[in-house]
């Protein structure tokens, strides 16, 4: 579960580097437009959409009879044959089993849905609150509502529900989403070297592997090609002037 946030989160910054050529466009320059954002947005709808992979998530939370096996047959009823991000996974001997596969740009993803619905609702969080409301010292500011249904009785407000961990997910990336779009990005990419732990070993296929799977060599690709420094001379001249 965490690999898909992660994943779909790459995927939704892969779409700022849309943003750049359509300033080419604006610009009148001409330019030949790289139309990978547009495939991007297959595996997006497919995770964010109604009645998508999050929002199926969610519901079989809601349900206290709703198992794993469950979760993944409705996953198979509303997107295997019908959305081509959807596949069904091949199995590998000596892997641990994969229940449903998503062609993310980067490559296609293999996923383990044991323990998604109870990770979720993330039973933990909800004890460890419900503890402090006991306690007579208040560490909260905003306290824990039990589900009610979404009535009005016992005082309790309409849709008072525990909020779950997907669902504080996507929260938390739209807001990322939205103050990226109204600022001047930059990123700043942390690469594991190697898989070993070891000082100065340099593993290349991971390394290329990560490049690839979080869109820095599409983003070099679109900035070799086209005006990505929108700078004054004067202050390009003063940050690569050096004096000797």
């Amino acid at each position: 579960m965490e690999q898909l946030c992660i994943n779909f989160t790459n995927e939704k910054l892969q779409q700022l580097f849309v943003l750049e050529q359509e300033e080419y466009k604006k610009e009148g320059i001409v330019w030949e437009f790289i139309d990978f954002g547009m495939d991007l947005a297959a595996c997006i709808e497919l995770i964010e959409k109604p009645m998508g992979i999050f929002s199926i998530l969610e519901e079989e939370c809601m349900f206290p009879k709703a198992s794993d096996t469950s979760f993944k047959n409705k996953l198979y009823d509303q997107h295997l044959g019908k959305n081509k991000a959807f596949e069904k996974p091949k199995p590998v001997k000596g892997k641990p089993e994969a229940h449903f596969s998503l062609v993310h740009y980067a490559g296609t993803v293999d996923y383990n849905i044991i323990g998604w619905l109870e990770k979720n609702k993330d039973p933990l969080n909800e004890s460890v609150v419900q503890l402090y409301q006991k306690s007579s010292v208040k560490l909260l500011a905003h306290p824990y509502t039990p589900c009610t249904g979404g009535g009005k009785k016992g005082g309790k407000k309409k849709g008072g529900s525990m909020q779950t961990v997907s669902s504080q997910f996507r929260e938390n990336l739209g807001k990322l989403m939205t103050n990226l779009r109204s600022t001047h990005p930059h990123f700043v990419r942390c690469l594991i070297p190697n898989k070993s732990k070891i000082p100065g070993l340099m593993e290349n296929y991971l390394v290329i592997h990560q490049l690839r799977c979080n869109g820095v060599l599409e983003g070099i690709r679109i900035c070799t090609k086209g005006f990505p420094s929108r700078i004054p001379y004067a202050d390009f001249k003063q940050s690569y002037h050096w004096n000797f």
